[in-house]
C-alpha cells in the first residue's frame, strides 16, 4: 500500500471517527431525545438544527469522498479492516472527552484490533 493510499484511509477513518465524536456531543448537547407522538416534528427540527450534529454530519459526507478516492486505489478487503482504526480512537478520544470508562478488557480488544490493523496493513 503506498503511502498516499495510507493516507486516504486514515484521512476517512478518522474523519468518520470525529463524526461519531460531534454527534455524541450533539446528543449530549440535545439530552434525551423524544420522538414520540407530538414530539417527532419539534424533536426531528432541534436534532437537524444542532450544530454538533450538523458539524458530525459534514464529517460523514466528506469521510465518503475520501473513502471513495481510497476505495479507488486499495482493495477493498485491505481498505475495509482499515476502519478498525476507528474504534480505537473513538474510544480513546470518548474517554478522554467524555470521562467514559475503558475497562482492562477493552484495552487489551483495542490493542489486538491495532496488531490486526498493522498485520492487514503489511499485506
Amino acid at each position: 500500500m503506498s503511502i498516499l493510499s495510507f493516507a486516504l484511509i486514515v484521512s476517512g477513518v478518522l474523519l468518520n471517527a470525529m463524526a461519531q465524536l460531534w454527534l455524541k456531543a450533539g446528543t449530549n448537547a440535545l439530552g434525551t431525545l423524544d420522538f414520540r407522538g407530538n414530539a417527532v416534528l419539534s424533536t426531528t427540527f432541534r436534532v437537524g438544527m444542532e450544530p454538533h450534529i450538523l458539524a458530525g454530519l459534514a464529517c460523514y459526507a466528506l469521510s465518503v469522498g475520501i473513502w471513495i478516492v481510497a476505495l479507488s486505489k486499495v482493495p477493498v478487503s485491505m481498505a475495509y479492516p482499515m476502519l478498525s482504526i476507528g474504534y480505537v480512537v473513538n474510544a480513546i478520544a470518548a474517554w478522554y472527552l467524555f470521562g467514559e470508562y475503558i475497562s482492562v478488557q477493552r484495552m487489551a480488544g483495542i490493542a489486538i484490533i491495532i496488531v490486526g490493523v498493522y498485520l492487514v496493513a503489511r499485506s
